[in-house]
């Protein structure tokens, strides 16, 4: 309420002050005599009282409180020496104009801010909650509480996040991970607050009340990226701070130098006042936050999150991208494509190594589970299952240590994979994950994983934008890597495979020798990769703390399209701001040539002043909207469609769409 109030009586203000312009013009180009003066003075004495006065009062609040010479103060000194020298006219031209372009700018980085928050208004007040004894009862969303079952119409709002407990639809997720189509979602499929449910009847349960949610998180995440000052911001505000000094101490000597070559007093304050307007930093000061706090608040709304204009700057500068393999270039959503069970049987071999996976988040996992169910076999039940880190699990069966995973837990657990009949599986490009007993293989599956249709021209849009390296690196084998690497179009030399989370932090920091890195995983097991690397992107992160907490940026929905624009959005971002700071400086350098030597009036130094500083925040505003096919990393992807014949329109959404945690 304080900040919406402020905001009125600042508007406020400024109405008032343009009224007393507007009188005192009216007074002096209308009227005569008496009338005419009186009218002047009111109007004139309008326009020092609610535009000087206010500015006056913070400019000094800041020198008291913060020891800060404010640009406020530059403006009020510079009004109150042209009425002292007879020209409260232009003094008050001065001060309306700069009252205007104050409200103008802090409405444009409202509307910046406010973009986000607006999430809050597609946050649903009720939603049903299903009792105990099956009927439904209307209730506060915020009552919701975790573990409450929800039942969703079609037309309805999700009230909180939650998963998908029963029944089938179709759920637009646009205003959250950016998604453009619908996506289908069944049993299982999480759901997030504010996403609206547009057919079929769901029952949800809440994983999250409303203060945990995905909505509320992002907002907090964008407030405080946004409140975080970016190293051109920082250097922004400490030149402003003593640059400001520096044309206060210039407009004394000019005042100084005026007079003591031959002008009065009263010529020599007026010329200083003039140079005081010209040479004042507001557009260099406002023109680098302006292009921040909109480039922060359009990502979001596509479902960006930068943490800091620091993200956003640093990945302007990446030229080279380090990606995991696994759920960020592939789809992670793997499928079992061969079973050799050394005994013959197939049906015992899937149930216990279903068994063990039952406690795995691995996609291959999943993909083990699918295949026992789909095949009708029981899952028999192992115990004291643990995972190891890019090796695979281990459990109890019976007497018996019951492992599974990849060569290198093979060999941890002294069991010979040298059989006849998994030689052939070890030589193919798929993932192949030995089951065993103790020091006894039991038999092997083979797990494909596809390419995401949206990661080969992505990277094509990315080499496109500048970006000189692409690296892929996994945990899996080799001519796996290599599969999904050609069909990516990456070279073998930076196809790296067998790696563990310790070998990817190693190779991150050789390639950010040779300049800026991002790493893009998943945010969980790549947790250090992504926090050693320039810039860390968490891919799918919507719904997950740790990949929020782990990144730099997150990107909440699973398309790498969004990767692509992220980075473009980031390009464009420093474009603006390098053309903001280039048209200020030129500007401010012509203002004050002209205050020095060419008898610039006070009021078109007041013009060109406010006038440039708020082209700047409407430059900065451009951001805000969305970017057009034929631009950036948009148009670029549009191209690489056409190359390769494909076609631009929105791609269909496979029919379930799961988030599945993933370890490689």
């Amino acid at each position: 309420m304080p900040r919406r109030f402020a905001f009125d009586a600042s508007t406020v203000l400024t109405v008032l002050t343009v009224l007393g312009m507007l009188l005192a013009l009216v007074a002096i180009w209308s009227l005569e005599g008496v009338l005419a003066d009186r009218s002047s003075l009111v109007g004139l004495g309008l326009v020092y009282m609610a535009g000087g006065l206010p500015a006056a009062w913070r400019a000094l609040d800041a020198l008291w409180k913060e020891h800060i010479l404010d640009i406020d103060l530059l403006m009020v000194v510079a009004a109150g020496a042209a009425a002292a020298v007879g020209a409260p006219f232009e003094g008050a031209v001065l001060l309306t104009l700069f009252s205007v372009s104050t409200t103008l700018e802090e409405q444009a980085l409202g509307r910046a801010r406010r973009a986000v928050e607006s999430l809050m208004a597609l946050r649903p007040k009720t939603a049903l909650r299903k009792a105990s004894d099956g009927s439904v009862v209307e209730v506060a969303a915020a009552d919701l509480r975790v573990g409450d079952t929800v039942v969703l119409r079609p037309g309805a709002r999700v009230p909180a996040d939650g998963m998908i407990v029963s029944g089938r639809g179709s759920l637009d997720e646009a205003n959250i991970t950016g998604e453009s189509m619908p996506v289908a979602k069944e049993a299982g499929a999480q759901v997030f607050e504010a996403t609206l449910n547009l057919d079929g009847v769901l029952e949800v349960r809440v994983t999250k009340t409303i203060e945990d949610s995905t909505v509320a998180r992002t907002i907090a995440l964008v407030t405080e990226a946004q409140a975080a000052k970016a190293p051109s911001e920082q250097f922004s505000a400490w030149f402003g701070q003593r640059y400001t000094i520096a044309v206060m101490a210039g407009a004394a000597l000019a005042f100084a130098a005026f007079h003591w070559l031959g002008r009065d007093w009263e010529d020599a304050l007026y010329r200083s006042a003039t140079l005081l307007v010209a040479a004042s930093p507001c557009a260099i000061v406002i023109s680098v936050p302006a292009a921040i706090l909109s480039a922060l608040s359009a990502a979001a709304r596509r479902g960006v999150l930068f943490k800091g204009g620091a993200a956003l700057e640093t990945l302007a500068a990446v030229d080279t991208f380090a990606f995991d393999k696994t759920g960020t270039l592939t789809t992670g959503k793997a499928v079992v494509t061969q079973v050799v069970a050394l005994d013959g049987d197939e049906e015992g071999f899937l149930s216990l190594l279903a068994g063990i996976e039952a406690q795995s988040e691995h996609h291959s996992a999943d993909a083990i589970r699918h295949e026992a169910a789909s095949r009708s076999v029981a899952v028999d039940n192992v115990t004291d299952v643990a995972t190891r880190p890019s090796a695979g699990v281990v459990g109890h069966h019976g007497e018996s240590l019951l492992w599974a995973g990849n060569p290198r837990l093979a060999s941890e657990m002294n069991a010979s994979i040298d059989h006849p009949a998994l030689r052939t599986l070890a030589g193919d490009n798929q993932t192949v994950i030995y089951l065993g007993k103790d020091s006894r293989v039991l038999g092997a599956v083979t797990v494909a994983d596809g390419v995401r249709t949206t990661s080969a021209a992505a990277l094509s849009a990315l080499r496109l934008s500048g970006v000189k390296r692409i690296v892929m690196m996994t945990g899996d084998r080799r001519p796996v890597a290599l599969r999904i690497g050609e069909e990516l179009g990456l070279p073998p030399e930076d196809i790296h495979a067998d790696m563990l989370p310790e070998e990817k932090v190693r190779m991150v920091g050789e390639l950010a020798a040779s300049g800026k890195v991002a790493f893009v995983g998943d945010g969980v097991n790549d947790a250090a990769a992504l926090a050693r690397a320039d810039v860390g992107i968490a891919m799918g992160a919507a719904g997950s703390d740790v990949a929020l907490q782990a990144a730099d940026v997150a990107l909440l929905s699973e398309d790498m399209e969004q990767l692509a624009k992220a980075h473009d959005l980031a390009r464009r971002t420093a474009r603006i701001i390098r053309q903001n700071l280039a048209f200020a400086l030129i500007a401010m350098a012509v203002l004050v040539v002209g205050g020095l030597f060419f008898e610039l009036p006070l009021p078109l130094a007041v013009v060109g002043h406010e006038g440039g500083t708020v082209l700047v925040v409407l430059n900065g505003l451009r951001l805000l909207a969305p970017p057009t096919r034929e631009r950036g990393s948009g148009g670029q992807m549009e191209k690489v469609r056409k190359e390769n014949g494909t076609s631009a329109s929105p791609r269909p959404k496979q029919a379930h769409r799961q988030k599945i945690p993933r370890h490689s």
